[in-house]
């Protein structure tokens, strides 16, 4: 199974790159997973098992780096990438 995470950190700094951001950044790019930034969020996708472990450690670096807010949406993909 393959699964897609959205997320997004807060708070949102315009001046800067945020701590937590970039520390969810690292956690996705070491994960090896499919990353793409938007202006809303971040996605990734991966095998489950693969995106799931990169949540928990995500959502634990991001807290420690800062992050007061943390949102995120799990979706399950077809069997092709990037298909719902």
């Amino acid at each position: 199974m393959r699964l897609m995470v959205e997320f997004t950190t807060e708070p949102f700094e315009l001046d800067t790159f945020p701590e937590h951001a970039a520390a969810a950044r690292t956690v996705v790019d070491e994960a090896g997973l499919a990353v793409s930034v938007g202006p809303f969020g971040t996605s990734a996708e991966g095998g489950a098992e693969q995106v799931l472990t990169a949540v928990t450690k995500l959502l634990r670096e991001t807290l420690d780096a800062g992050a007061t807010r943390i949102s995120v949406q799990v979706s399950v993909l077809g069997e092709e990438a990037g298909t719902p």
